[in-house]
């Protein structure tokens, strides 16, 4: 098996879907502090919480100097519903494909739930320094509290 990529490490090379299906590359980021939340599925209580969390920090993210981006495996419709429905103004990125971003990091994985298996996306955070490098990982990540921790995170970076 190969070591998945951690703290100190590049973060791979990644293409994921914008909102309007357009192809959103993470290069475009590059020379910039970055904030990757991965959360299960629009939606959702929990992540309708963390969603919400997060683009109440927006303006904060942006004077720290740090892009944010929330990423499920959600298609990019469902995306637009879900921010129009909760007023989110952290921007939503798809990870449609197998073998994807969520797939290299290791957060897409068999889960089980009710004796069900299945596969799901672990609740993840990732803070990418403006050297492209991980500088911190939050895994699996608890909602409450958690948006404004990565904050600190980002402005002490």
């Amino acid at each position: 098996m190969t070591q998945l990529p951690g703290v100190g490490d590049k973060l791979p090379a990644a293409t994921l879907a914008a909102p309007d299906g357009s192809p959103l590359d993470l290069a475009q980021f590059a020379g910039r502090k970055l904030v990757l939340f991965f959360y299960p599925k629009d939606d959702t209580p929990g992540c309708t919480t963390e969603n919400i969390d997060f683009s109440a920090l927006t303006g904060d993210f942006a004077k720290a100097g740090t892009a944010l981006l929330g990423i499920s495996k959600d298609p990019p419709a469902r995306h637009v519903k879900f921010a129009a429905k909760h007023s989110l103004t952290a921007p939503l990125a798809s990870d449609p494909e197998n073998g994807g971003l969520s797939d290299a990091l290791g957060i897409w994985r068999e889960k089980q739930n009710y004796g069900r298996t299945y596969m799901g996306m672990v609740r993840s955070t990732y803070l990418i320094g403006v050297d492209g490098r991980i500088a911190r990982v939050w895994s699996p990540v608890k909602v409450k509290g958690h948006a404004a921790e990565v904050l600190e995170a980002a402005k002490a970076l």
